[in-house]
């Protein structure tokens, strides 16, 4: 894990090494005081971002962890996914997972909803289950996307769900209590998936207004969320966008690609 300075000559000031697998995914804690990471080495682990140390590491799976997410308030949970089928709970101060879910198929992306108390889900058989923790199982299944869920993004104000899909399309989903039947409320498109078959992130911005996705096609794609119109499509890399993430107060968006660059750039600010 490299850390990198977003401002003048953006250099990197810390190494963290601990993993012994690619690193598959990487997630800030709310208050940025912790890391956490998902490797093909089977571990999450959890980093201190002011000493730069790993504090503990978490086993359990027993394939690669495609995907992991902190919870965003009360007790420091983290739910990760994997090619073992499984949708994991951790606490972060004990040793075991907490919970486990199974599935049928290999799980690739996963997020808690606002209160952390259910976990979305998404995998290779194209479906979103939401899970209940207190149930501990399927509490309803979001259906549309005809290809692997690559990537899902809890929005702001944890109303929606975004999520990206082999497929090439985006879709929000309305996971409020009391929404309609059919959950989802917009389909995007612009983006490209190709046969590299890589799990390609989305994003929102802080405010909600944009969302991002990592792209096949070698661009860095944002669109307005309300109209699903592309605002910026960006050009620079050489290699599949894997990930674009939108900077917590600043209108920077960062990208990172196959071609082992990571890109900073501005956009007008909302």
């Amino acid at each position: 894990l490299v850390f990198w300075n977003v401002y003048g000559e953006c250099e990197n000031f810390a190494v963290l090494s601990g993993h012994t697998g690619a690193v598959l995914d990487l997630k800030f804690s709310t208050d940025g005081g912790h890391l956490f990471s998902a490797s093909t080495d089977k571990t999450l682990s959890i980093w201190d971002t002011e000493v730069g140390a790993r504090i503990k590491k978490l086993k359990g799976h027993s394939s690669y962890i495609n995907s992991c997410c902190p919870a965003r308030r009360g007790p420091q949970l983290i739910c990760s996914a994997s090619d073992d089928c499984t949708v994991k709970v951790w606490d972060s101060r004990k040793r075991g997972a907490l919970h486990s879910f199974q599935d049928t198929y290999q799980v690739t992306a996963v997020t808690f909803n606002d209160t952390a108390e259910q976990i979305i889900s998404g995998g290779i058989d194209n479906v979103i289950k939401v899970w209940d923790m207190r149930k501990t199982g399927v509490l309803y299944k979001m259906v549309g996307h005809s290809d692997t869920i690559t990537g899902l993004a809890l929005s702001p104000d944890g109303s929606y769900i975004l999520s990206n899909s082999m497929d090439n399309t985006l879709r929000i989903w309305d996971i409020r209590p009391f929404a309609p039947q059919e959950r989802c409320v917009k389909i995007i498109q612009g983006h490209q998936h190709n046969f590299e078959k890589n799990l390609l992130k989305c994003s929102w911005s802080p405010d909600g207004s944009k969302i991002t996705a990592g792209s096949a096609d070698r661009f860095v794609y944002i669109w307005d969320t309300a109209s699903r119109r592309i605002l910026y499509k960006l050009p620079g890399h050489n290699g599949s966008v894997n990930e674009v993430n939108f900077h917590p107060k600043e209108p920077i968006v960062m990208s990172c690609s196959s071609d082992k660059q990571i890109y900073l750039g501005e956009i007008e600010g909302s």
